[in-house]
């Protein structure tokens, strides 16, 4: 149940701003409680970090911040005293604050086109938070009261919910081209892999140069392009490297019916975690036209003899499979080809080598490839 809560927590946070713009953003901020002479900073999230873009000190239970900013994006307004801060997107106009210090999410933000379009997406989240909220009570009733029946159904309900929101989002991207917002809601659906690779490049396509221009904009083009060549539907590159004996191979001579491309490596907990149900699967569709290549990207600084490591995992583990390594780690050529930042990683193609799936482990691997060739 505790999903949904960050879900819509994250839309909420989406708040926006106008398109035009002026020379700069000017803020005033008025606060319903007397928080004189506090310390009020705007910051903007970089990565991980946030970076201070301005700082004002109440007056008159009243602020005002000025500056400029390269383009629309999601700012945080904290102020000393007040719990937890306010998030909405700046843009270089006039924006309006009325700050509830009680309830900051809450506050009334006015100033621009875009808080348009945050208003009408606020309403209907606000319908999926008040859902939730009961669905959350009615959970903990059920759970109390060990009804498993009940249980099941509220989750349900639940699942109910976030495909309501998802459905949600992909309508109010398609239709508001122009919004800062879209952008934002895409970015996040993109870099959780919460949208078909396919449906967001489309949606962005649609979207208007001004927002593909924003920050947002720039990193879902970004994504798009370092992605673009592993996307489910993409037929992949062919590659070589040496086996364990140290003849090159490529995936073009050993690809069958369906191929499992599996980038691991002997030092991967989580990889050798996967292992034997990877074993029961090549063992169990392997006759029937299954194929598996393991891209190891041993050859960390750490491992005294890497080779050596690769070959006792392949041993240990029973993968009898190919195995191919550069024994580079992630500078693995391969690696870099498919884009690879962490393992397992899997993709599974078919004989033309078109991705079909990319991903899977435990049941959804062998459900997937039963599927394919039964």
């Amino acid at each position: 149940m505790q999903r949904i809560i960050s879900v819509l927590c994250i839309s909420l946070f989406l708040i926006s701003c106008s398109k035009e713009k002026n020379e700069g953003y000017v803020i005033h901020g008025k606060l319903d409680n007397p928080q004189d002479n506090s310390l009020v900073q705007l910051l903007k999230a970089d990565g991980r970090k946030k970076v201070l873009l301005d700082t004002a000190r109440v007056t008159n239970n009243t602020f005002t911040l000025n500056g400029k900013v390269e383009s629309s994006d999601m700012v945080f307004l904290t102020i000393n005293g007040v719990k937890s801060s306010l998030p909405f997107i700046i843009d270089n106009e006039k924006i309006n604050l009325n700050i509830y210090t009680d309830s900051i999410f809450a506050s009334d933000i006015q100033g621009g086109k875009q808080n348009d379009y945050f208003n009408e997406y606020q309403d209907f989240v606000q319908t999926l938070r008040n859902k939730n909220k009961k669905l959350s009570e009615e959970f903990n009733i059920a759970k109390r009261n060990q009804d498993t029946a009940k249980i099941n159904e509220l989750r349900k309900t639940y699942e109910g919910i976030l495909k309501e929101n998802d459905e949600n989002d992909i309508a109010f991207m398609t239709k508001n081209k122009d919004a800062t917002l879209s952008a934002l809601i895409l970015e996040r659906a993109l870099m959780g892999n919460k949208i078909e690779f396919a449906k967001g490049k489309e949606l962005y396509a649609n979207f208007d140069q001004t927002i593909k221009d924003t920050r947002a904009g720039k990193a879902i083009a970004t994504f798009i392009k370092a992605n673009e060549k592993t996307a489910v539907g993409s037929i992949v590159p062919d590659f070589s490297a040496p086996n364990p004996e140290g003849e090159t191979i490529s995936l073009n001579e050993i690809k069958g019916k369906v191929t499992i491309i599996d980038f691991w490596a002997a030092w991967c907990g989580p990889c050798r975690k996967e292992n034997p149900n990877v074993v029961k699967v090549y063992e169990k569709y392997h006759e029937k036209g299954l194929e598996i290549i393991g891209v190891s990207l041993d050859g960390t600084p750490q491992q005294k003899d890497a080779k050596q490591a690769w070959l006792d995992a392949i041993e240990k583990d029973n993968l009898t499979w190919h195995h191919v390594s550069n024994l580079k780690y992630f500078n693995d050529p391969i690696a870099k080809e498919f884009n690879i930042n962490a393992i397992p990683a899997t993709f599974i193609i078919d004989a033309e080598g078109k991705i079909i799936a990319k991903n899977l482990r435990g049941p959804a691997l062998e459900e997937k490839i039963a599927a394919l060739l039964n």
